[in-house]
């Protein structure tokens, strides 16, 4: 995951792969086909983590929606800051076929998917005509902040959590 994240789908080697996992490349076509078919197996292992990164709503009705959101925020950015390889090859990688295009689109439609019905529960006033088209916002948008936290590393988590939280607050205020 790491070197298709710094060096893109076309610009990574199969042997780089291999060496970086501390095996030979026969022991990586053991597992995978092709070096598309690692890819897309990654890509696949984002995905089925999707629902993992949203915990239930946490149970206290009296949390205000900052606080709520706030405490889902600071687990998912732990995951995203040990993961951000993930959304190097989905977001910034542009290499590959359409097959592997497919496969990145399907990353981004099961994260609005998962955003929609987390914003539902979160907020069962939004009406419903804007929580798909509020959870693609928002997964675009926390997407962006992991690649600027990506490409500004010194960055403390808690600018990137008040800065996420706050462009979630403002999306389902009511």
């Amino acid at each position: 995951m790491r070197l298709f994240g710094l060096h893109g789908y076309a610009a990574t080697r199969l042997e780089e792969v291999a060496t970086a996992a501390g095996v030979t490349k026969p022991m990586v076509y053991r597992h995978f086909a092709s070096k598309k078919e690692l890819y897309l197996a990654l890509l696949r292992r984002h995905q089925d983590d999707l629902p993992t990164f949203i915990p239930s709503v946490p149970p206290d009705p009296d949390a205000s929606l900052d606080q709520r959101l706030g405490a889902i925020l600071d687990g998912w950015l732990d995951y995203a800051r040990a993961n951000s390889s993930s959304w190097l090859i989905i977001f910034r990688d542009k290499t590959g076929d359409q097959e592997i295009e497919a496969a990145r689109a399907a990353v981004n439609d099961r994260a609005t998917e998962v955003l929609a019905e987390f914003m539902a529960e979160l907020v069962p006033s939004l009406p419903r005509s804007l929580v798909e088209p509020s959870a693609e916002f928002l997964s675009h948008g926390l997407a962006g902040v992991v690649l600027w936290w990506t490409d500004n590393p010194g960055v403390p988590k808690a600018v990137v959590h008040a800065a996420a939280t706050r462009m979630c607050v403002a999306t389902l205020r009511e």
